[in-house]
């Protein structure tokens, strides 16, 4: 049973051990309000603070490119913190364990209505004088009222306060980040875990929990598992999405990004230093086995990692609903790298039986910004034919549809490919990996292959021959 906000800033204010700091800018004071609302702050609020004018928070802070950012909470963190030890070390450092709550927040006003989001963050110790742990979010904050945001905004903050300290576990953390608020009035699209109470924490993990637990819609990271908020990398950017499983990653995978991109740029006339690139997995794609698996999603992101690749996992089943999250964050062009199968799919009318405009409507919300779908050929295996995005056959009601799509170039065919790869399906690679026969490694990239034998990556097996000879 959820407990209740107010409760939870009660039953801190009653621990006798926990004393800190609260800076808070932007949507109020509201996280610190509460714990003065519930009574007993006396002996849980060390300070409160909050700079909204500029010139006030450079002088605390020091000067910032953007405020409401990351870069800026983390400075709020590291200021405040060393502040209270400097401070009040000596005193009650022995018996106390000190914490920083910490939030820089964008939120709606009468002036602008611009999206509204923040950052939050805690930095605290788990024993007196022990090193201190941090956890940080970004929020999305989707309440149209100025005054029903702080209010989130209140809650959320308590529940990541709490969490922190009484939620060992960082699933369960996340978990109740959303307690005692109502759906749809807040995303938390990023965390991160760092310090001695999480040092066995994988935060490419929480990020999955992040869209399995329906915090938020997609997480993004980048090749090092550094997890980004996704106006950090998309802002502005032409932006090309491969969507596939990549279990394992092969030539094939490889060939039809390739070819998409040189397309792109072509088409685009944008900078390769403008154009981001994004590898997809599906939350629906991670569940295929019926649960998910988090060895196997390490597996991919270690390959796609090691590939240079930038990583989205997401809920978007719909290729519309995907192409809707990207323009939220860049006007330039997009473009979903895909192959015929796939394209079959997107003209597969059942899957569109819950829109009222069905697969109209879909396509509409797909190619309204000018998306573009870059599609690989394939050889069909009962004719030996190559089909390709404009030899596609499509149900008959749909073909006039197609052909618009195509003649208007919102269907593009990848044209720059290797003939050899057309016969090397992820399936059959996993397959043989799995079972001992050697055949596999001559569809995965020398790299791909190195990491799949010395991790034992998708229940790799020795070759019969090379267990022989062992």
């Amino acid at each position: 049973m959820d407990l209740g906000t107010d409760k939870k800033a009660f039953q801190i204010n009653l621990d006798a051990k926990k004393y800190g700091t609260f800076a808070e800018i932007g949507a109020g004071q509201e996280v610190a309000r509460r714990f003065f609302h519930v009574g007993g702050a006396a002996g849980t609020v060390a300070k409160t603070m909050s700079a909204y004018d500029m010139t006030f928070s450079d002088a605390i802070y020091g000067s910032a490119q953007r405020y409401v950012s990351r870069d800026r909470l983390q400075t709020m963190l590291d200021h405040e913190y060393s502040l209270l030890i400097e401070r009040l070390d000596k005193k009650l450092g022995g018996v106390r364990t000190f914490f920083v709550f910490a939030d820089t927040v964008a939120a709606r006003s009468f002036k602008q209505h611009n999206e509204s989001h923040g950052w939050l963050g805690v930095r605290f110790q788990n024993e007196p004088r022990g090193e201190p742990s941090q956890i940080v979010i970004h929020v999305r904050m989707l309440d149209e009222a100025n005054v029903d945001q702080q209010e989130a905004l209140g809650i959320i903050g308590v529940n990541l306060l709490y969490g922190a300290f009484f939620h060992a576990q960082p699933e369960k953390l996340i978990a109740s980040l959303q307690e005692n608020l109502a759906p749809n009035r807040m995303q938390v699209d990023l965390i991160k875990f760092s310090g001695p109470a999480y040092a066995n924490v994988d935060n490419r993990l929480m990020s999955l929990q992040l869209v399995s637990q329906g915090l938020t819609d997609a997480v993004i990271f980048t090749a090092d598992g550094e997890m980004v908020q996704a106006a950090d990398i998309l802002y502005k950017k032409a932006i090309l999405v491969e969507r596939g499983s990549f279990r394992p990653v092969t030539y094939a995978t490889n060939d039809m990004l390739n070819g998409a991109r040189t397309a792109f740029l072509k088409q685009s006339g944008v900078a390769e230093a403008d154009l981001v690139v994004l590898m997809e997995m599906t939350l629906e794609n991670l569940l295929a086995e019926g649960q998910l698996n988090h060895a196997d999603f390490l597996a991919r992101v270690d390959i796609l990692g090691a590939l240079g690749r930038t990583v989205i996992i997401s809920k978007f089943g719909e290729s519309f609903r995907l192409a809707s999250y990207l323009s939220r964050y860049t006007s330039r062009m997009i473009g979903l790298v895909m192959g015929v199968p796939s394209l079959l799919e997107i003209f597969d009318e059942k899957y569109y039986l819950n829109l009222e405009g069905g697969i109209l409507e879909a396509l509409g919300r797909m190619f309204k910004s000018g998306l573009k779908l870059y599609v690989y050929p394939m050889i069909d295996e009962q004719t030996e034919e190559l089909v390709t995005a404009r030899t596609l056959e499509v149900a008959p009601n749909l073909r006039s549809l197609y052909r618009y799509l195509i003649e208007n170039e919102f269907i593009q065919e990848i044209t720059d490919y290797n003939p050899d790869y057309l016969r090397i399906h992820p399936p059959e690679t996993l397959a043989k990996l799995q079972s001992g026969d050697a055949g596999w490694e001559s569809t995965v990239p020398p790299e791909v292959t190195r990491m799949i034998k010395e991790r034992q990556f998708f229940g790799y097996r020795v070759a019969a021959a090379n267990q022989a000879a062992v």
